[in-house]
């Protein structure tokens, strides 16, 4: 693989990183803030405010750039936020730089994604997409573990100092590694923010996006709630939590990778493997939750099931807007933060029923199911465009022009 997908796996740590470590610094931010935790909470949903505005915005109006100077820029930008963030002497202001954190977040794993398929051959454009999203689960691995850790011991003003640091990196690595675009044919004339917008009008595109809503919100409806069922349920004490919960990202990491390599050869097929792996390993929640050893395999176990969905996904929403790729990629990354939000108060939902502090895993399943029906429909509606003589790309065009080959 290209030293290139390095760098944007290095970018892709540190916005992994500074995405989830805000979980872990709560009661820190809270206390020297003089907030209570649910309000603090909040600056957890200001970055994934930032996300779904961003992801769409940043990349339509970056849409006549270069993709390697947007990726700079938008490193910059979240260099400037995290910066703000360590700074922040109040509630608002960390408040306001956590939007502005968040903003770069959907763009850059949308470009990226486009510059990382334009860097290998076709058959291997969805393990470039996975190389890439490895820096985010290697995040929730090492990233966030450390950067926690760190806001505990010198304080969490120092996390986010450190984050603008990997920030600083992520820029002199896409700087030196990641090459120019050539100006032919097809770069030479980019097809602007209105061209971009049209692509987001085909059907098919729509369905994946639901997809990755609907199937994300399953992933988020038990993760959002994973400590409780470790604590009551499997019996851990707190103190033991964050150590199981690294097998989350060895399991995102590990279902990442395989993903990317299955996807090559089938992206439906690897999305419908994915979800139906996460129905049954959300309906085994209640069981396995009773033991320690069944509660870890089961933190595993979701891992790889939801993220095997990442690059597939990814992939099938660049080839239906062939025209717009970086568009529909960033707007896949919203469309993975809306289901952050939803799935948690789906969630959230079954634990206010009183259905038990497993119960949202099994409404998970549910969810699963209903993205696979999903996943159904956007099969049906490319066939349809097959009927009517709308060939549906399986393939980018290539950097030289080439045209998409047909599914």
């Amino acid at each position: 693989m290209p030293l290139a997908l390095l760098a944007l796996a290095v970018g892709a740590f540190g916005i992994g990183t500074t995405e989830f470590v805000m979980m872990g610094l709560l009661p820190q931010v809270a206390a020297d803030l003089g907030v209570s935790i649910p309000s603090a909470g909040h600056l957890i949903s200001a970055y994934a405010l930032g996300v779904v505005v961003g992801a769409p915005l940043l990349a339509a109006v970056t849409a006549r750039m270069e993709r390697r100077r947007v990726l700079l820029w938008l490193m910059g930008l979240f260099i400037v936020g995290n910066g703000l963030s360590a700074l922040a002497p109040d509630h608002t202001w960390l408040l306001a730089a956590r939007f502005l954190s968040g903003l770069p977040h959907g763009a850059f794993f949308g470009v990226g994604s486009v510059v990382a398929t334009t860097l290998v051959a076709p058959e291997k454009r969805a393990r470039s997409v996975a190389m890439m999203l490895t820096g985010l689960t290697v995040a929730n691995i090492v990233g966030v573990p450390v950067g926690t850790l760190l806001g505990q011991e010198l304080g969490w003003r120092a996390t986010f100092g450190a984050v603008c640091l990997i920030g600083v990196a992520a820029v002199a690595a896409l700087a030196l590694l990641v090459p120019r675009e050539e100006r032919t044919a097809r770069t030479a004339a980019p097809v602007g923010l209105r061209g971009e917008m049209a692509a987001l009008r085909s059907v098919s595109v729509w369905l994946v996006l639901a997809t990755t809503v609907v199937g994300g919100s399953a992933l988020f409806s038990a993760f959002s709630y994973i400590t409780p069922m470790l604590t009551d349920a499997a019996g851990y004490a707190e103190a033991s939590v964050t150590l199981v919960l690294s097998l989350f990202g060895v399991g995102a990491t590990i279902g990442n990778l395989v993903g990317g390599r299955l996807a090559d050869r089938s992206p439906r097929g690897t999305i419908f493997a994915g979800l139906a792996t996460m129905t049954v390993t959300l309906l085994l929640y209640p069981v396995l939750m009773e033991t320690r050893a069944g509660g870890a395999a089961a933190v595993l176990m979701l891992g790889v099931a939801g993220f095997t969905l990442g690059a597939p996904l990814q992939l099938m929403v660049m080839t239906r807007a062939a025209s717009a790729p970086s568009l529909a990629s960033s707007a896949n990354q919203a469309a993975f933060n809306l289901a952050n939000a939803g799935g948690a108060w789906v969630g959230g939902l079954a634990l206010a029923a009183g259905l038990g502090v497993t119960s949202p895993a099994p409404v998970g399943a549910v969810l699963a199911v209903l993205g696979l029906g999903v996943a159904g429909l956007s099969l049906l509606a490319d066939r349809r465009e097959h009927r009517t003589g709308r060939v549906v790309a399986t393939h980018l065009p290539s950097p030289d022009g080439a045209p998409a080959r047909a599914e």
